[in-house]
């Protein structure tokens, strides 16, 4: 392993290392701390970084590889945690200053199952306030930047993790997504990403939409570290029953696939034409490998995305009121004025606001009879300025960017995120690949197929002085 940046391996390479004796989990934690110092503070990815720990947990599994008694499938391995979901210790802040700071008693369910199967983890990264921008504009967190372009989002509300993940900063990472906050943040920092069904996934607290997924530079170490996270956690009241899924069988016959291929949104932003040219290219090479690919009519409308705003506006309003005067005031300006924008309204609104999910499962249902798989741009532009919390930068309209991945949240569909292309600027360009629903496999298979497709990609950013 000597040629190679270790912090540049996959979690599978690492563990064919380890195996082989070429290179132990201290060395591997020692190279991905180094890269981390190297890219923060600046990057703004990483927060309660534990290095001591980090080693010292290293030095363990380096021990049990020796003696031939791992602990499990990701023994030794880097990984980082999403700010949001707790650790063990650690605060969790929410990316708000305004958070108590109350370090966490127990392990959610993924951080659990993360130090069961011997992964490290070695820090928590970054989000927006409440986890309810795109962007990594935060009153807690440092503002987080796009390796590929420092002057430009990593986007959010899991732009930590995936600009982690692009920068070397750990092989494995686990973000949380409601609304596309694991696919565009994915897209725009060119790595994989996966949304998983609803339920796939246990969560502690759970909600409507919300889920744990993996985010990483290949399919195949997204696919092992599902192996873990979906294991069972009865804290996770609205998960499914578990399955003994074949997470590392990622063959894939594309000859007689049906997919719908969606560009546009139905609502929203225009899609830029070097994205789409892009996400028709991808379509292209599905189409050469013997799929079947149509043109999809969208399901949402800018009617359902206004209730669901409204809807988050009203749940988010109701949170901030229960906070003291000092700690409401602590709120990201941007956050607050979203929230209190649903002072006033009716019961009816709220109740239209919760419908708009069951409308978008109905027509989602309804869109995806006949195909196996849809493709759509991730998202309809590329990575935005840094600065700004969202890319109309109005707090009337935040949402106009999420068009393509809201829908298959609430439809409780998998969908991933895939880097197919870069603009003229070199900033990535993901495609969405959305599946039936319970069909994470099929998801994985579907992308491990157009990662063989795609080709060569470009090298991944190096660690150099951040441009403000």
């Amino acid at each position: 392993m000597a040629a190679t940046n270790l912090a540049d391996c996959t979690a599978l390479q690492l563990l064919d290392a380890y195996a082989s004796g070429r290179a132990s989990p201290v060395e591997a934690m020692r190279a991905v701390l180094d890269r981390a110092a190297a890219w923060e503070p600046g990057l703004g990815a990483l927060f309660a970084v534990d290095p001591v720990g980090a080693l010292a947990a290293a030095a363990a599994a380096a021990q049990r590889w020796h003696r031939g008694e791992t602990l499990g499938p990701l023994d030794g391995v880097p990984v980082t945690i999403k700010d949001l979901i707790a650790t063990r210790g650690a605060a969790v802040p929410v990316g708000t200053a305004a958070s108590d700071m109350t370090p966490a008693a127990a392990d959610a369910p993924p951080a659990a199952r993360v130090r069961e199967a011997g992964g490290i983890i070695f820090a928590k990264t970054t989000m927006p306030d409440y986890g309810m921008l795109s962007s990594g504009l935060s009153s807690f967190h440092p503002l987080g930047r796009n390796p590929w372009d420092t002057t430009r989002t990593a986007g959010g509300s899991s732009g930590g993790a995936a600009a982690a993940a692009a920068a070397g900063l750990g092989p494995l990472h686990v973000g949380t997504d409601i609304g596309g906050s694991v696919r565009l943040p994915a897209g725009w920092c060119g790595i994989f990403a996966l949304k998983p069904s609803f339920g796939r996934v246990p969560i502690d607290p759970p909600y409507v939409g919300r889920v744990a997924g993996p985010m990483t530079r290949t399919v195949a170490d997204s696919a092992l570290l599902m192996r873990v996270l979906s294991r069972p956690d009865g804290a996770d009241y609205m998960s499914l029953p578990w399955q003994d899924i074949a997470w590392d069988d990622l063959e894939f016959v594309a000859r007689g696939k049906r997919i719908g291929l969606m560009m546009a949104a139905g609502c929203g932003l225009a899609v830029d034409p070097q994205i789409a040219q892009a996400v028709h290219a991808a379509a292209r090479l599905f189409e050469d490998a013997g799929a079947i690919v149509e043109p999809v009519t969208p399901f949402l409308t800018q009617a359902m995305l206004d209730a669901l705003d409204m809807f988050w506006r009203t749940r988010f309003q109701a949170q901030i009121e229960l906070l003291p005067d000092a700690r409401r005031g602590l709120i990201l300006p941007f956050i607050r004025a979203w929230a209190e924008g649903a002072a006033g309204a009716s019961g009816a609104q709220v109740y239209d606001g919760f419908d708009a999910i069951m409308r978008m499962r109905d027509l989602g249902n309804k869109t995806m009879r006949g195909f196996d798989f849809l493709l759509s741009p991730t998202a309809p532009v590329a990575a935005f300025a840094a600065a700004l919390p969202c890319p109309t930068n109005d707090v009337r309209n935040p949402f106009a960017h999420i068009g393509f991945t809201v829908p298959f949240n609430m439809t409780e569909q998998p969908a991933a995120s895939i880097n197919c292309g870069y603009t003229r600027d070199g900033l990535p360009i993901g495609v969405q690949i959305v599946g039936r629903r319970f069909d994470d496999l099929g998801v994985l298979r579907a992308a491990a197929l157009y990662e063989r497709m795609r080709g060569e990609q470009r090298a991944w950013p190096q660690a150099r002085s951040v441009l403000f």
